[in-house]
């Protein structure tokens, strides 16, 4: 959902955040046996590791990469691996193209009412004075001033909080594996299309209570303050292969917030899950399956969606597809 999050935020076009973000591995500076834990929880997981993978069922040939939303050099040397593969490829399928993106920033410039409620949202009211306190100052460093964080619907908010603001001009310079892909492709003549429709992300929180996003809010302001080191060691997990390490440390983080409890964390994770990846990746499979009656084709999507019980590969498993480990 970083891409999700990203397109929103442009949307403010924020100037003020610094162009690079610089932060610790968080996960790195956990005790060895906490370390040894989050691997083996993620390790549990189908096809937990590795970014870069070839489904085949008879003459069907998919090549599947994770991707990683936000600017970074180390995507030149995976690009260099990726692009032969892309050649090959009649499609490239992707969670948005330019032209869902760009349907999405005209329908919250048209009609704002999917992100704010012009009257209030309650949200000054809900929260207590200190955590109301702590997301403007939050929002203002995102370039959104106090007076408009009273009008922002909870689950915008929560998401808005998900992006450091030093990656807010990362995400203007476009260069997320996605963007460079879909580049690479159109400077090919591939065709690009979209797994999903453009305005998936606005109904992803439709079944959350109001008391439930602001639930996020609350976690979300609590890990703030580490934005950066978090989104470093998001990167860090991509790059190693690891990003199934990322769910299992949020699970982690979440089980260290005020009043949390395993099963609270767990469910909570779990109706998460279903929402952001599972709900989704179920409803990719025709897109990919139809995309293949073209020939060989390439699907470039967030890397948490490849793995779990629910994962893109598990679900292109159950419909008889061989899925292969490529070197990455």
């Amino acid at each position: 959902m970083l891409r999700i999050a990203l397109a929103l935020s442009l949307f403010f076009g924020a100037t003020s955040a610094r162009a690079q973000c610089v932060g610790e591995n968080l996960i790195a500076a956990l005790p060895a046996a906490d370390q040894s834990a989050l691997l083996a929880a993620a390790h549990a997981q189908p096809f937990a590791t590795g970014n870069l993978w070839q489904a085949t069922r008879g003459d069907e040939v998919l090549y599947l990469t994770g991707t990683f939303h936000l600017d970074d050099p180390r995507h030149d040397a995976v690009m260099a691996q990726l692009l032969p593969l892309l050649a090959q490829s009649k499609t490239l399928l992707v969670e948005a193209g330019p032209k869902e993106e760009a349907a999405l920033q005209q329908k919250l410039a048209s009609d704002p009412a999917e992100m704010m409620d012009t009257a209030g949202s309650g949200l000054k009211e809900a929260l207590s004075d200190e955590d109301w306190q702590a997301l403007t100052a939050a929002l203002l460093q995102r370039g959104i001033p106090s007076s408009l964080a009273e009008k922002l619907r909870p689950w915008f908010v929560s998401m808005m909080l998900a992006i450091p603001p030093c990656a807010l001009q990362m995400a203007a310079k476009g260069g997320g594996l996605d963007k460079r892909l879909i580049l690479a492709a159109t400077e090919r003549d591939i065709p690009v299309a979209a797994l999903e429709p453009f305005d998936t992300a606005l109904g992803v929180f439709d079944g959350l209570s109001q008391e439930e996003q602001l639930l996020m809010i609350r976690n979300a302001l609590q890990v703030e303050q580490n934005s950066e080191d978090f989104l470093t060691t998001t990167a860090d997990a991509f790059f190693a292969g690891e990003s199934r390490l990322i769910w299992e440390y949020s699970r982690y983080i979440a089980n260290t917030l005020p009043g949390a409890t395993p099963a609270s964390t767990d469910a909570d994770f779990a109706q998460s899950e279903k929402a952001l990846m599972s709900d989704r990746n179920a409803a990719w499979i025709e897109h990919i399956e139809a995309a293949l009656q073209n020939g060989p084709a390439f699907a470039a999507f967030g890397a948490l969606h490849l793995s779990g019980e629910t994962g893109v590969l598990e679900l292109l498993k159950a419909r008889g597809f061989t899925i292969t480990p490529l070197p990455n």
